[in-house]
């Protein structure tokens, strides 16, 4: 299971790079619609560190847990 997880933690960042590749595309042409990639990249992003971060705390927990 946690391999598994491991692959979902990177899916986030890159669904982040390839929304701020949408929104610098879409910038000059829709600007409502590169917002919202903007905003996509972010929370993405911003998901991506708070997952890796817990994914650590809880490997380090069952390794402790193991000794």
């Amino acid at each position: 299971m946690g391999k598994y997880l491991k692959f979902t933690i990177y899916l986030n960042l890159i669904i982040a790079v390839l929304s701020a590749m949408m929104a610098f595309n879409l910038w000059n042409s829709d600007r409502s619609r590169a917002y919202i990639f903007v905003f996509l990249a972010v929370i993405t992003t911003f998901m991506f560190f708070f997952r890796r971060f817990y994914f650590k705390k809880f490997e380090q927990r069952k390794r402790d847990n193991q000794n």
